[in-house]
């Protein structure tokens, strides 16, 4: 297997990671330990866990990694939704993420599939 660096899903998921660092620094101050923190926790988690699930040595691991980094994704979209709705984030902004996260779901999802079918999970 190649390194989890290879992977273009963990590439998108290093460019939303610097996305939401970017949005989140003028988010308001008295945020930083609620939302901020919250949105950059689930960022983080995407790419950490596809690589955490790669550097196992099972593709029932990986898969296992591959959920949770769905479960951070789903969990992102959230908050992107909530930052909106109260002003943090400009409409264009969210979209753009949650483009982004919609493309990471994907991928990720397409991946899961393949290991399924490919092992017999």
């Amino acid at each position: 297997m190649t390194s989890h660096k290879d992977l273009k899903v963990w590439q998108k998921g290093i460019d939303l990671v610097k996305l939401i660092y970017e949005i989140t620094s003028s988010f308001p101050t008295n945020e930083q330990f609620g939302l901020v923190s919250q949105m950059r926790r689930a960022a983080v988690s995407i790419p950490s866990n596809i690589a955490e699930g790669c550097g196992r040595n099972s593709d029932k691991e990986l898969v296992h990694f591959l959920y949770i980094c769905l479960g951070s994704a789903s969990e992102l979209e959230t908050q992107i939704i909530i930052s909106q709705e109260l002003d943090f984030l400009e409409k264009e902004k969210s979209e753009q993420i949650q483009i982004l996260v919609f493309e990471i779901i994907k991928m990720t999802s397409s991946h899961i599939k393949s290991i399924k079918v490919r092992t017999e999970i």
